[in-house]
C-alpha cells in the first residue's frame, strides 16, 4: 500500500469515528479496503470488466440462433423480370439490355419470363416500373437508361428524377426496382459502361435482379 493510500484511510476512519461518537450512530466494523495492483483504484474493475467483455463476446459468436438470408443466383427457375428500358440514348441503352438479357439466359431465367417495355426516357421509367410492380405479375423490375451531362441543368433534373422515381417504385409496389440508369458526363463513359472497358452495368443489373427477387421470393414472402 503507497504512503498516500495509508494516510488517506487514516483519515477515513477518524472522520468515522467522530460522527458515529457526536450522533451516537451504532459502532460498526471497519469496512475492508481493497487495493489493485492494476492502475484502476476501483476494486477489481479491470480484471472484471475484461471478463464481462470477454463472456459477450464468446456469447455472440457461438449464438446459434442468429440467421443469415440472402438471395440465391442458382435459384432463378420459375421467377419473372420486367425490364423498363429507355429509348433515348438507344445507342446506350440497347446494348445495356442486350447485356442484361444474355445474363438473365446465363442464369437459367426462360425467355417466356422476362417482359420489355420500353419508355421514351428515363424520366418515364418511375412509374412504369411502379405499375408493373403493382401488377403482381413480376419478381423484380430491372430499369434501363442513359442519361449524358450537357450544358443545362436538364441532366442533374432527370437524373434525380429517375433514382427518386424508381426508387419510389420499388417503395410503393413492394417488389424490387433495380436502378439500372448511367447518368455519365459524356457519351464516352456511357459506352464504356454498355458493354466497353468498363464492363455492362446492363448485366450487372440483371445479376441483382435475380439475387433480389430470390431473396424475397424464398426468404422474405
Amino acid at each position: 500500500m503507497s504512503s498516500f493510500a495509508a494516510s488517506h484511510l487514516r483519515l477515513v476512519s477518524s472522520a468515522s469515528s467522530r460522527l458515529h461518537h457526536q450522533h451516537g450512530f451504532p459502532p460498526h466494523r471497519p469496512a475492508k479496503f481493497f487495493f489493485s495492483s492494476s492502475s484502476t483504484s476501483m476494486p477489481g474493475f479491470g480484471t472484471g470488466v475484461a471478463l464481462e467483455r470477454k463472456k459477450k463476446l464468446s456469447s455472440f459468436v457461438e449464438a446459434a440462433a442468429v440467421r443469415h438470408f440472402v438471395g440465391s443466383l442458382t435459384r432463378a427457375e420459375g421467377l419473372r423480370f420486367a425490364v423498363v428500358v429507355a429509348r433515348f440514348n438507344e445507342i446506350v441503352t440497347k446494348p445495356l439490355l442486350e447485356g442484361a438479357l444474355e445474363t438473365f439466359k446465363r442464369y437459367s431465367v426462360k425467355e417466356e419470363d422476362i417482359d420489355v417495355v420500353w419508355v421514351p426516357g428515363s424520366f418515364e421509367i418511375g412509374i412504369v416500373a411502379e405499375k408493373l410492380g403493382k401488377s403482381g405479375n413480376y419478381h423484380a423490375i430491372l430499369c434501363i437508361g442513359a442519361v449524358i451531362r450537357g450544358d443545362t441543368t436538364h441532366y442533374d433534373a432527370v437524373a434525380n428524377s429517375a433514382a427518386s422515381g424508381v426508387l419510389s417504385a420499388g417503395i410503393n409496389s413492394g417488389v424490387p426496382c433495380v436502378f439500372g440508369v448511367l447518368t455519365c458526363d459524356d457519351m464516352e463513359q456511357a459506352l464504356n459502361r454498355a458493354g466497353g472497358k468498363s464492363g455492362n452495368k446492363g448485366s450487372e443489373g440483371a445479376l441483382t435482379a435475380i439475387e433480389m427477387a430470390s431473396l424475397f421470393q424464398h426468404h422474405l414472402n
